[in-house]
């Protein structure tokens, strides 16, 4: 029960963070803010008033909402739908731009944690047993320096000319508490799931102080948004298997917390505990920026799509239609929303 709790904490915590961004981005421009929602309607209660603003909490827990004065209606002065294109697009996109630092500062503080991976230098994190690597007697720790005399600097380029010699023998020179080695290996043909010479390879880590730690935080947030947006790209052109990607809901998301935890609380496991958590809510602030941001009616991108026309041609498309256009955008996305829900009963998700 206490994991439940910590994990409907810190969802809703970050849907906070997303509407709170929406929230002062719309004092910033001097647009008043009626109501502060946490879940949407119908009401259960009203939390607090401050400022001008009830903060209430809502009986369906998919999300959150600001109002604004004037919404949906150009006729109320200095209201949101009477403000500049500009004001607006900064309303919309200071939602997800707060998903983003939040993940951001979650990174940070993995980095500061653990120190920032030394990418010139590549260590063996561990040793598949009865591997070509564990016959020759390379150990978990040991820096791997060259192959075949040429140096190694990073571990693309260390599985690339490892792969480059299947069926073949290579040199690896190595280096273990000071003292360099070499050993004669024959990387596997076909390579099997564990590697051609089964290892994992990855980079020793180097104590860093908090600023350079947001620097790769920042870094990480980048990566990662890089490598969903790239994600289904990538399922069409068959790089990945279509078959390890899909939407969880909420269930979906609270199985895959569940085996986080239980990471972080494996005595074997060489993290600080709580990264793997950290990381994962991080994860979770990213996806709900990047959904955000998709084009989509009733969802903020698909929001700052309507204001191109104004932006671009000072055209502006007819309130009347953009707001029932999002109000059909409203309903098949909490039915789609549903349906994903659904799925993480009758189709659980399987971490590998």
């Amino acid at each position: 029960m206490l994991a439940f709790i910590q994990f409907i904490g810190a969802v809703a915590l970050l849907i906070i963070v997303h509407e709170l961004g929406h929230f002062l981005a719309a004092k910033a421009v001097g647009i008043r803010v009626h109501e502060f929602g946490i879940g949407f309607p119908p009401r259960l209660t009203r939390l607090f008033t401050a400022g001008g603003t009830e903060f209430t909490l809502n009986w369906i827990p998919l999300g959150g909402f600001v109002r604004p004065e004037g919404e949906q209606d150009q006729s109320v002065e200095g209201g949101y739908a009477e403000s500049s294109p500009w004001a607006r697009v900064f309303m919309l996109i200071s939602g997800p731009a707060m998903n983003f630092l939040a993940a951001l500062l979650l990174f940070a503080i993995i980095f500061v944690r653990l120190g920032r991976p030394d990418l010139g230098t590549v260590t063996i994190l561990d040793v598949s047993s009865n591997s070509p690597a564990a016959e020759a007697g390379l150990q978990p720790d040991d820096v791997i320096l060259a192959i075949d005399g040429q140096a190694i600097d990073s571990t693309q380029e260390l599985r690339g000319l490892i792969y480059a010699k299947l069926g073949n023998p290579i040199e690896i020179t190595y280096s273990r508490d000071g003292v360099t080695g070499a050993v004669k290996i024959v990387p596997r043909d076909p390579a099997p799931a564990e590697g051609a010479i089964g290892i994992a390879m990855g980079n020793p880590l180097i104590p860093i102080k908090p600023p350079e730690a947001l620097y790769y935080g920042g870094q990480a947030v980048l990566e990662q948004v890089n490598t969903l947006m790239t994600f289904p790209a990538r399922i069409l052109s068959g790089e990945v298997d279509s078959g390890k990607g899909r939407l969880v809901g909420y269930k979906g998301m609270y199985d895959i917390y569940t085996e986080v935890r239980e990471a972080d609380a494996d005595p074997q496991s060489a993290l600080p505990s709580g990264i793997n958590t950290l990381a994962f809510f991080a994860s979770i602030s990213i996806s709900l920026g990047l959904l955000n941001l998709l084009p989509v009616p009733a969802l903020d991108g698909g929001r700052i799509l309507f204001t191109l026309p104004e932006l671009l041609l000072r055209k502006r498309i007819p309130q009347s239609f953009e707001n029932a256009v999002n109000l059909l955008g409203l309903a098949l996305l909490m039915l789609l929303v549903i349906y994903i829900n659904v799925q993480d009963f009758l189709n659980p998700v399987v971490l590998p």
